[in-house]
């Protein structure tokens, strides 16, 4: 993979679903367009800050396997562990699921799709990326990268018809500063817009994940990583100020009813069709890159946890044919099929994204730990804000949802019998993740 596939997969993840829902939200709760501006860049800053910590432990680590093999080096392999537990097996099939889901109401506003076939669609969508993904590395990379980069132009296009068709307006952006009468509390607001924000550039370090299979890393990886979050603030400051400036913030009703509100503004009675379109490109590509990352991280834990025995083993060999990590594709796959007929995708988001959030933090700090000392002119100052608004996030997710939080800590943590369970017997390899690359 090179330069265009490899930020492709930081820009892919991050502009999805989210995308079309999270601004409207985040508006009528923050009223105030400055407001949203300042959430919005004050996330980037975060974002930024972090995706030049994961370059670097992208570049110092250039294998498959993201955040797995960083907390491994930095805070051993328990922790790693915990992490491709919740990730593997628990985080990342759920996300598929909800996308999948999320993604059958914009078919249906294409296609007449009869409700029987939208019940199992979710599941053919699913079997489909796994079977692309079980062919291997470029077919799947080079779909991915063609749709992600095709949303681009097609999010660009649709600020530049809402500006030069006149369908928005400046007037509804003023006043500037002045909050609406119908907006939320202050720092409720602030909080619920933050916490949104940060998930909505969610998916920036997906990158990390598939490091081995990028040509040139040292030259890549960082301009994939800055590059990548540059272009999805752009687009999600333009997208945002876009959706106000046609939809008046007093006028936004509810996530779902804004993507109508805004494609009938624009397109009149073909607009539901046209943002239905543009909604699919959007978690399509997001589809292909979680598809495509997940199993590097569940393939490099199975080669440090077992190498070529044990239970975990199977999970750590290569297509002979292919070249695709395919036991670990078929596992992604079935936890997702799995979670998708529990009906609990919306139940593990809720209960994983605290813990989510500390292993970012854990990842980022693990700089700290490098047996070669990090000497980039942005050290330490960037991990330090990454963590200080880590923390900052947590904290508020801990006040919002004590519970779902503290639930799906102990999730996490169950983590630990089961890697006793399955590594009781295995020998302990000295694999490529073993070995402190400097």
């Amino acid at each position: 993979m090179g330069v265009w596939a490899a930020t492709a997969v930081v820009t892919g993840e991050a502009i999805s679903l989210g995308i079309f829902l999270t601004p409207a939200a985040m508006a009528r709760s923050l009223g105030s367009p400055a407001l949203l501006a300042a959430v919005w860049c004050g996330m980037a800053v975060l974002t930024l800050a972090g995706a030049l910590c994961f370059t670097e432990l992208a570049v110092r680590n250039p294998h498959d396997g993201g955040e797995y093999l960083y907390l491994r080096r930095g805070f051993g392999p328990r922790v790693a562990f915990l992490y491709g537990w919740m990730a593997a097996v628990v985080m990342y099939p759920g996300v598929a699921a909800a996308l999948c889901v999320g993604a059958v109401p914009y078919v249906q506003a294409l296609l007449p799709v009869p409700a029987a076939l939208a019940a199992v669609l979710p599941a053919f969508i699913l079997i489909g990326l796994g079977a692309l993904n079980h062919a291997g590395t470029r077919l799947s990379s080079s779909l991915m990268t063609a749709l992600n980069w095709l949303k681009v132009p097609v999010l660009a296009a649709l600020v530049g018809w809402a500006l030069v068709s006149g369908h928005a307006t400046m007037a509804n952006l003023a006043p500037l500063a002045a909050r609406r009468a119908s907006s939320d509390p202050l720092m409720g607001a602030i909080a619920g817009a933050a916490i949104s924000a940060f998930f909505c550039f969610g998916g920036w370090w997906e990158a990390g994940k598939i490091a081995g299979q990028v040509r040139e890393p040292e030259r890549t990886l960082p301009i994939a990583f800055s590059g990548g979050v540059l272009v999805v603030t752009a687009l999600y400051l333009l997208l945002s100020f876009a959706f106000v400036a046609v939809v008046p913030m007093d006028q936004i009703d509810s996530n779902t009813a804004f993507v109508a509100q805004f494609g009938q503004a624009l397109f009149g009675a073909a607009g539901g069709r046209v943002l239905s379109a543009c909604v699919l490109l959007s978690v399509l590509g997001g589809l292909l890159v979680l598809s495509m990352a997940v199993p590097r991280v569940t393939y490099a834990l199975a080669l440090a946890e077992s190498g070529s025995a044990g239970p975990l083993a199977v999970f750590g060999r290569l297509h002979p044919r292919f070249g695709s990590p395919a036991n670990a594709v078929l596992l992604q796959t079935g936890m997702a099929l799995g979670v998708l007929a529990l009906g609990a995708f919306d139940r593990i988001l809720a209960f994983i994204i605290f813990s989510a959030v500390v292993f970012l933090a854990l990842t980022v700090a693990s700089l700290f730990r490098a047996v070669t000392p990090v000497r980039r002119w942005w050290f330490p100052w960037a991990p330090l804000v990454f963590l200080g608004g880590s923390a900052v996030l947590a904290a508020m997710l801990l006040m919002h949802s004590l519970g779902p939080s503290l639930l799906g800590a102990a999730i996490v943590l169950a983590g630990l019998p089961v890697r006793w369970l399955v590594t009781r017997r295995s020998p302990q390899p000295q694999t490529a993740v073993e070995t402190q690359v400097s």
